[in-house]
């Protein structure tokens, strides 16, 4: 009996986990293909979510979305989320000094996520969607993450296959990115040029925590015009420092062997 609740409970995960940013609204065929289970198993399965207002159903084209009681887990999920309690007003505070958009990054296995995320008041800026699960190899605050990592960690994500390009601009091959990741260790910060979204850059640092471990990254980012050689110098310092004092509210203590950056290079 515990094995076919543990396999019930697997089925449903499963047909959760098929709703993407990118693929907000499912059928039942669709989502029978990509759990690869029945379309019968599967739409029982959405039904029983439907009802218990986890999925709701369109009334014509009879697609399932995600429903508002995950929105409200979601929101218990974050209004408990002591790293983004710390970091926030730190984050207000970067906006300001900048005018660009800020976003704090959780480590999730070895991929991360955002947590929180104040947009630019801008006419034209880069918005960073809360909820969304990114990739670490990829992108200014994936790249700062990683490069402070367990190296048994960083060698798990550049074999996972594949690396997948997301722009013509993502680095995708192993020796690049170990070669980006050396130079980011010695600065203390990663800076990245349309490598998640086209025409968009960032600057990011790592977050640690009590025991010297990365858990999480701090980036600033929009359109790529706004970031010249100047401003990037200016964002990279702001980033270094701000993410420090939120490590350290986190009960992190830099040591004295550190990169160039001020960002404690272990």
């Amino acid at each position: 009996m515990e094995t076919d609740n543990r396999s019930v409970m697997q089925n449903i995960i499963a047909v959760i986990d098929c709703f993407e940013i990118s693929r907000p609204a499912l059928g039942v065929r669709e989502a029978s293909r990509l759990t690869n289970m029945a379309p019968s198993t599967v739409g029982r399965i959405m039904q029983d979510l439907r009802d218990s207002g986890l999925l709701e159903q369109d009334d014509e084209t009879r697609a399932y979305r995600l429903g508002s009681k995950i929105l409200y887990w979601a929101g218990i999920l974050l209004s408990t989320t002591e790293l983004r309690d710390v970091a926030y007003p730190f984050m207000l505070e970067i906006k300001d000094r900048t005018g660009e958009t800020v976003s704090l990054y959780q480590l999730d296995g070895n991929e991360r996520l955002c947590i929180e995320r104040i947009e630019s008041d801008q006419n034209i800026r880069m918005v960073n969607r809360i909820g969304q699960r990114l990739p670490l190899y990829a992108g200014s605050a994936g790249k700062a993450m990683l490069a402070f990592m367990p190296e048994q960690t960083v060698q798990e994500v550049l074999q996972s296959a594949p690396l997948k390009p997301f722009t013509e601009s993502t680095i995708i091959h192993p020796e690049m990115i170990r070669k980006g990741l050396s130079i980011i260790r010695q600065r203390g910060f990663a800076v990245s040029h349309g490598e998640w979204v086209a025409d968009a850059s960032g600057v990011a640092a790592p977050l640690f925590g009590i025991r010297r471990e990365v858990i999480g990254g701090l980036s600033i980012s929009g359109p790529s015009t706004r970031f010249d050689l100047e401003r990037i110098s200016e964002y990279a310092n702001l980033v270094i420092e701000y993410a420090r004092r939120i490590s350290e509210k986190r009960g992190y203590v830099q040591s004295t062997n550190h990169g160039s950056g001020g960002i404690d290079a272990h």
